[in-house]
């Protein structure tokens, strides 16, 4: 506990020094662990700084402290300097990685930025760039969303029942589908959890909310 307790605040002093603004001045950010990550519910809601679990391209599950929050897009940094970029818990950028999201056009039309009022069969049409093996693709992906019902979620304890959304997608460019998944909370429209792609249907991110982010 005392090691954890002096790498976090190695951390703060480092985020100290940086100029660029983050979360109130500038939060750095910390991995821990190598196997699957082993923190108490305790451990992480005493944490100041919002977190996250994730899971990138099926290997182990690593625990993330947010880095900055701009422009409606929050920034998660992992121990070797690797970056994903979430936006309402879709992912929409991500460096550093063995392969990687490049970009994501139209977001200001995703239905998941308001998720509460999602509805049934709600589309939305995107460019995706992104790397694959090392090249370079980009293809159109048409997005049609289902309200898969409701399914309880144990986050830090805690069991409360979340809209699962389906977002099935469609790259004909490929001749390609694949499906996305989000847990939404009821109350505030958060995604709380998430399975997605870098690309279509390649190098899967998982994602669960610990202490989700407020302005």
């Amino acid at each position: 506990m005392r090691y954890l307790s002096l790498l976090l605040l190695s951390f703060l002093l480092t985020a100290c020094s940086q100029t660029q603004q983050g979360i109130g001045d500038t939060i750095s950010v910390a991995i821990f662990g190598s196997p699957d990550v082993q923190l108490s519910d305790q451990q992480i809601r005493d944490m100041p700084y919002a977190n996250m679990y994730a899971r990138i391209n099926d290997g182990s599950r690593i625990f993330v402290v947010l880095a900055f929050a701009e422009d409606g897009q929050l920034k998660w940094l992992t121990q070797d300097r690797a970056m994903l970029v979430t936006q309402n818990g879709r992912l929409v950028k991500t460096t550093g990685l063995e392969d990687n999201l490049n970009e994501v056009t139209d977001l200001q039309h995703d239905p998941l930025l308001n998720a509460k009022s999602l509805v049934e069969g709600a589309k939305w049409t995107r460019t995706l760039t992104w790397t694959q093996d090392k090249q370079l693709h980009m293809a159109t992906a048409n997005s049609v969303f289902h309200l898969a019902g409701t399914e309880p979620l144990t986050i830090l304890g805690v069991t409360k029942t979340y809209q699962l959304v389906e977002e099935n997608v469609d790259v004909p460019e490929l001749n390609t589908r694949y499906r996305n998944r989000f847990w939404i909370d009821l109350a505030s429209g958060a995604v709380s959890q998430a399975e997605q792609y870098v690309g279509p249907e390649f190098f899967p991110v998982e994602i669960t909310i610990l202490n989700p982010y407020t302005r």
